[in-house]
């Protein structure tokens, strides 16, 4: 990728005339796989290429929602005791508008959609593209209950404001004893 930046050797030219080549009908493909290797990686200019960049694999979402980062998350349900244990481990290549400052304390607050919602809410930890936030919650509810409802998480900043910067959400319909790990692609907050 970095050869086919203008500043890049004298040479790069060539290089980006060839890549108008591929954009001819007998290499569709490649012109896709093309566009997706050049989606910008500074988080400054990501947020200028928010609704474009977009490849097969993500053009069900609602723009390149992978600018965003991604939330590990580990869940299990202990039915002897009717409890979901929910464990927030980390926040991985994780952005947030430059509004929010260099590095803003980020938290990770979760709500269980129940007619009555549960909410909780991690330690604040200090703003990086990767977070460690390895917390477990623990709630007493039973089993039929839960598998009709979901689990969404805010990723949140404290400071300078309390601000929603991003959302993610999963299913609660197969919970079960056995610890199941999932990596949620976090999008930008609904309005």
């Amino acid at each position: 990728v970095s050869d086919l930046r203008p500043s890049a050797l004298p040479g790069s030219l060539d290089v980006s005339r060839s890549m108008f080549d591929l954009r001819s009908p007998p290499h569709r493909f490649m012109k896709r796989y093309d566009s997706v290797s050049s989606v910008p990686s500074s988080s400054s200019s990501r947020k200028d290429s928010q609704g474009s960049n977009r490849s097969l694999d993500t053009i069900t979402l609602s723009g390149d929602e992978r600018d965003f980062g991604r939330l590990n998350v580990k869940l299990c349900y202990v039915s002897s005791v009717e409890q979901i244990w929910i464990t927030v481990l980390h926040c991985k290549d994780l952005a947030w508008p430059s509004s929010c400052g260099e590095n803003p304390r980020i938290c990770v607050k979760g709500i269980l959609t129940l007619p009555k919602p549960v909410h909780f809410k991690s330690s604040a930890k200090e703003g990086c593209s990767d977070i460690e936030f390895m917390e477990t919650f623990v709630f007493a509810i039973k089993l039929q209950s839960l598998q009709a409802v979901r689990l969404v998480f805010k990723i949140q900043t404290q400071t300078p404001r309390k601000k929603t910067i991003g959302e993610c959400s999963l299913a609660l319909r197969e919970l079960s004893s056995q610890e199941s790990n999932h990596w949620l692609d976090i999008s930008p907050p609904s309005k």
